[in-house]
């Protein structure tokens, strides 16, 4: 059992590395303040580097499955992933935006709240920022619908 437990500590230790490197790998002088290959890759190749560190940041989602994160959680990673990769591809805001949203941080604090519980629960707050992504796609998909239905309508 023992084993077992210094071998997830080591994976997180593992995926905390991964982070620094995808967010925080050069120190502004003076600051707290980092920037990580997402918001370089992003800005030297457009969309490219984006999905690119997108897919790494699936490794932060991966170890958080290998470690039984409730799936609620899970799935609020995985907004955060898409929330950084979609808002990344944005041309100039979107290299701005990498230094800011930090998806990869936010996933390695999220691993790290469960690292220690032997049955891992959610949060409230866990449903609500998923439940809100969701009424943002959904509202993403149906408005234009609605306005091209509304426009259809105009001209009928």
């Amino acid at each position: 059992m023992a084993e077992v437990h210094l071998a997830r500590v080591d994976e997180v230790e593992r995926v905390g590395a991964l982070v620094r490197w995808l967010d925080d790998l050069v120190r502004v002088p003076g600051t707290r303040f980092g920037i990580g290959l997402d918001a370089i890759l992003g800005a030297l190749i457009p969309g490219l580097g984006d999905a690119v560190t997108g897919l790494v940041a699936l490794g932060v989602l991966t170890a958080a499955v290998r470690r039984g994160v409730p799936r609620i959680v899970l799935a609020r990673m995985f907004v955060n992933i898409a929330v950084d990769t979609v808002g990344g591809l944005v041309p100039v805001v979107g290299d701005v935006f990498d230094l800011f949203w930090r998806s990869n941080t936010k996933n390695l604090a999220l691993l790290e709240r469960h690292q220690h519980e032997l049955e891992p629960k959610a949060r409230r707050g866990d449903y609500a920022i998923v439940a809100a992504a969701g009424a943002l796609v959904v509202t993403g998909v149906a408005a234009p619908i609605a306005l091209v239905a509304w426009l259809v309508s105009l001209l009928a």
